[in-house]
């Protein structure tokens, strides 16, 4: 642990990619693991949404199943972990591919947030763009099987988040891009760095040279990768944030 440790004191702008993985210990699934939401469900292509009625049914009863989930998850040991890391003055960005707002309910500041594939935390209309509180919009689901329509246009409702087929916000992006050219050291949390083009925001980081670490139970696509300095195998709930608390205690000697 003595290299992760290395990198965590040393780093002024620390650039902190995260993923599915760092959330699974406050009660969400992630995606692809053995017990991961495709093994049940089949994703919602965007073009499948716009077209048909049938696809958005589906589309929102998969968010009506999963909403209880998300809406009472609570952070855990990984995003606190990161908090201490901004409030020690060392943290530049987050960039996460998690829609679950747990960085920010953590005490993160929205500004040191970038969330990459959106978030569940609101209901967007895809034609006026309002935002919603989704309880309500669940509710209705739940009553009445039928997709709601935005009260404002009529438009087609859906979670804020960025569906399979739909293109990343460039704003969004661009904001990911600034933080890699600015960094000095970037982390991969508990992502299996598949999922393109998220996964190669770090790759863009670690090409300048700076140090890159990985932490994941299991296999990511970047292992042995050229650029990647530090590699660990386990539980990121419990790697981080003892690495984390030493680094901040050697630090305070």
């Amino acid at each position: 642990m003595g290299d992760l440790i290395d990198i965590l004191q040393e780093t002024r702008h620390l650039f902190i990619f995260t993923g599915a993985g760092i959330s699974t210990n406050s009660g969400i699934p992630d995606f692809r693991g053995p017990q991961g939401v495709w093994q049940t469900r089949q994703p919602v292509y965007y073009e499948e949404f716009l077209a048909s009625e049938e696809a958005r049914i589906e589309y929102w009863d998969y968010k009506l199943e999963s909403w209880p989930t998300m809406r009472d998850a609570q952070p855990n040991a990984v995003h606190r972990a990161i908090v201490d890391l901004h409030r020690a003055g060392k943290l530049l960005a987050v960039v996460t591919q998690n829609i679950d707002g747990l960085h920010q309910m953590a005490g993160l500041p929205e500004e040191r947030v970038i969330e990459l594939h959106g978030t569940n935390r609101w209901i967007e209309c895809l034609a006026c763009k309002r935002r919603f509180d989704p309880q309500p919009l669940f509710d209705e689901f739940s009553s009445t099987s039928r997709p709601p329509r935005c009260a404002e246009c009529a438009g087609l409702l859906k979670s804020a988040t960025i569906s399979f087929g739909q293109s990343l916000d460039p704003n969004t992006l661009e904001a990911a891009q600034r933080a890699v050219e600015e960094c000095d050291a970037v982390i991969a949390l508990g992502s299996t760095l598949s999922v393109y083009p998220a996964a190669g925001i770090p790759l863009m980081a670690a090409r300048r040279g700076v140090p890159y670490a990985i932490i994941n139970r299991g296999p990511t696509e970047h292992d042995g990768l050229p650029g990647v300095t530090v590699r660990h195998e386990g539980d990121v709930g419990v790697i981080f944030p003892k690495a984390v608390e030493r680094s901040l205690a050697d630090r305070a000697l």
